[in-house]
């Protein structure tokens, strides 16, 4: 199964967050939308998590 990753780098934020999650799919998407309502202030809700879920990416893994 590949992991994927969500990555707040990639979304401009007030604070510059850093975070990176990567694991399965699942527990990504659950741990990116309770960062996102608890940190930047997001409603965690379907279209969070939707949206979470379609911007996630494979991680690679060096070789």
């Amino acid at each position: 199964m590949t992991r994927k990753v969500a990555d707040c780098r990639k979304y401009p934020s007030e604070m510059n967050c850093s975070l990176t999650i990567s694991g399965e799919e699942e527990e990504v998407v659950r741990a990116a939308a309770e960062h996102a309502a608890s940190v930047h202030g997001h409603t965690d809700d379907a279209e969070l998590r939707k949206w979470v879920r379609e911007s996630l990416e494979d991680e690679k893994i060096p070789a």
